[in-house]
């Protein structure tokens, strides 16, 4: 990780850190079309790579090539969406907030607004979205520049503790294919990022 903030151009290991948490936002957002599982299938980023996290990547490459769009469609819809109530709710503040006395969506909303972030106009979904605060931590990374300790700040409270929870239940859903491997890669991303960030 870099801790440069400004102008600066970002490593290529804040770039990779950046597209990740893209590439994950936009799994759990919407199911993958025939495009984004192109480029999964055909990333270089773990090629010839060891270690856990390049194993979890390539079991989700393998996994890429034979789904079908039509196939994820509906596997998105049964997990996170539902007819009345989703298997698995997408919303991270829902697995931290008996944990807390604060209200964990105004001081999301509070940050974001510090950092200049605000949803789209005519976005439905909460800020607290899993997709929301990994497009957050993307745009903190690549476009904002924001120092370690800023994203580090970010990660403890509004996504790691969350998503965790929410990935072991994806990983437990009876309903969960092709996301069970995206939950395991994107687990073993986050604690990547959290024992990295144990060293700020």
């Amino acid at each position: 990780m870099s801790s440069e903030g400004g102008n600066a151009p970002l490593d290529p290991e804040d770039q990779a850190r950046a597209a990740l948490y893209g590439l994950i936002a936009r799994l759990f957002y919407a199911p993958p079309d025939q495009n984004v599982l192109a480029q999964i299938l055909n990333a270089r980023a773990f090629e010839g790579g060891e270690g856990s996290l390049a194993q979890r990547w390539q079991e989700l490459a393998e996994r890429s090539r034979t789904a079908s769009p039509v196939m994820l469609e509906n596997e998105h819809t049964d997990l996170f969406i539902g007819t009345g109530r989703a298997e698995v709710t997408p919303y991270l503040i829902h697995y931290t907030a008996e944990r807390t006395l604060d209200n964990p969506l105004v001081q999301l909303r509070k940050q974001l607004a510090e950092w200049g972030m605000s949803r789209r106009e005519h976005a439905t979904e909460p800020e607290d979205h899993v997709a929301g605060v990994c497009e957050s931590m993307r745009l903190a990374i690549a476009l904002q520049h924001r120092s370690l300790v800023e994203q580090k700040s970010f990660f403890d409270r509004f996504v790691y503790p969350g998503s965790i929870a929410f990935l072991a239940a994806v990983v437990a859903s009876p309903k969960s294919d092709f996301y069970r491997y995206v939950a395991r890669f994107a687990a073993e991303f986050f604690e990547l990022e959290r024992r990295a960030f144990d060293m700020v």
